[in-house]
């Protein structure tokens, strides 16, 4: 019996432990951005060039993580993206000398974000001198998603803009935030040299427990100073890449849900009553040796 009471104190010992570690460590390792990130984004929609005709679009983003610059407390990416003309089997980005002018616009932007609450971190330690200081969420939502209005910043105006908390919704069975953020007439270079304006009403969805971004569509415009149109364009997630960031969400969601509810639930409730049987019958078995002497 003493046997058995050292061996299930034992077992309980190491399940309740295993439960405070799971509860009060573990979470704080395990939610933050990896630095190993390295994702491609597709959306498709249309655009209006000019005084062109809407035809369709495809955008590609590809974001990849620099670990070599990353560490404990910040994640330091490079991010670029290409948008074309979505004809005659266009890859997914072309040199602006394309001879079937497919190419609409490309950039590269580098940024750095805290790896907890996915804020923007201007630290020259983990950015290129060229870079530009950003503010507020890019590139993600933080970790337990609250239902409030996030700054969230737009690169195309150059700054952050309030995100607006618009409802709760489900995309294939999980729940997920719908955020709502609109930008009215900001002052940009709408090209090389030409000064204009950019309008854009867009809607982000959010699994609130990760944070992760599982679709986005947005509809914006780009004017010259004389009231022109540059561009007029609707793009969003394509239905694959909605699925695939919404399978990735709710893997990383389950992740997270077993360490800090399902590990602490079943240690402390095996491992407390298997701590306490063990150390009585350690007691009683120590008892009984006794009196038998």
């Amino acid at each position: 019996m003493r046997k058995l009471g050292m061996v299930l104190a034992g077992l309980g010992g190491f399940l309740v432990m295993l439960a405070i570690l799971a509860k009060f460590y573990a979470p704080g390792q395990l939610m933050r951005t990896p630095i190993d990130v390295d994702s491609v984004t597709s959306a498709s929609g249309e655009a209006a060039v000019g005084s062109s005709p809407a035809e369709p679009v495809k955008g590609t983003q590809i974001t990849r993580a620099d670990s070599a610059k990353s560490d404990g407390e910040v994640v330091s990416f490079v991010s670029s993206s290409c948008l074309v003309f979505d004809r005659d089997d266009v890859p997914e980005c072309v040199s602006a000398d394309d001879p079937e002018n497919r190419l609409i616009t490309a950039s590269v932007e580098y940024f750095a974000t805290d790896r907890v609450t996915a804020e923007a971190v201007n630290d020259p330690k983990y950015l290129p001198a060229t870079a530009e200081k950003v503010e507020g969420l890019q590139n993600k939502w933080p970790f337990d998603v609250e239902k409030k209005t996030y700054g969230y910043w737009d690169g195309t105006a150059g700054g952050v803009y309030p995100a607006e908390f618009d409802s709760v919704d489900k995309i294939d069975g999980v729940e997920v935030y719908k955020f709502h953020q609109v930008v009215e007439d900001a002052p940009i270079e709408v090209t090389d040299g030409v000064q204009g304006t950019y309008s854009t009403d867009k809607y982000i969805w959010v699994e609130p427990v990760t944070g992760s971004i599982v679709n986005q569509t947005y509809h914006q415009v780009r004017l010259t100073d004389t009231g022109e149109n540059f561009i007029d364009l609707t793009l969003g997630f394509t239905p694959e890449e909605v699925q695939q960031s919404i399978d990735d969400a709710k893997k990383n969601k389950d992740s997270i849900n077993l360490v800090r509810s399902t590990v602490p639930l079943v240690g402390f409730v095996v491992g407390i009553p298997a701590l306490l049987i063990g150390l009585v019958l350690t007691v009683r078995g120590k008892s009984s040796k006794k009196k038998a002497a």
